[in-house]
C-alpha cells in the first residue's frame, strides 16, 4: 500500500470523520474520495451538456442579442445600471 502525507490537521479531521461513521480512516477516505469523485464526474458530464446545448442553440440560430439578454438579466434581479 502506498502511503500518502496528510496535513496534521487533515488527518485529525479524517480521523474524526472516521470515528463518527464507525470506519477506520483508510476507509472513511476511500468512500469519502470514491463520493467525491462520482460528484465530480456528474458534474463535468453536465458540463459537456450544457455547452454542447449552447453550441446547438446557436448553430440553429436560437439566439438574442447581448443588450437585450442583460436588459432581461438586469430586470430580473433589480440590478440597476
Amino acid at each position: 500500500m502506498k502511503t500518502i502525507p496528510l496535513k496534521p490537521e487533515r488527518q485529525a479531521e479524517l480521523e474524526e470523520f472516521a470515528r463518527r461513521r464507525g470506519k477506520t480512516p483508510a476507509e472513511a477516505l476511500d468512500e469519502a474520495l470514491a463520493t467525491y469523485l462520482e460528484w465530480e464526474s456528474q458534474d463535468f458530464e453536465e458540463a459537456i451538456r450544457g455547452i454542447q446545448q449552447g453550441y446547438d442553440d446557436v448553430k440553429a440560430g436560437r439566439t438574442r442579442p447581448a443588450d437585450q439578454f442583460l436588459s432581461d438579466i438586469r430586470r430580473k434581479h433589480d440590478i440597476s445600471r
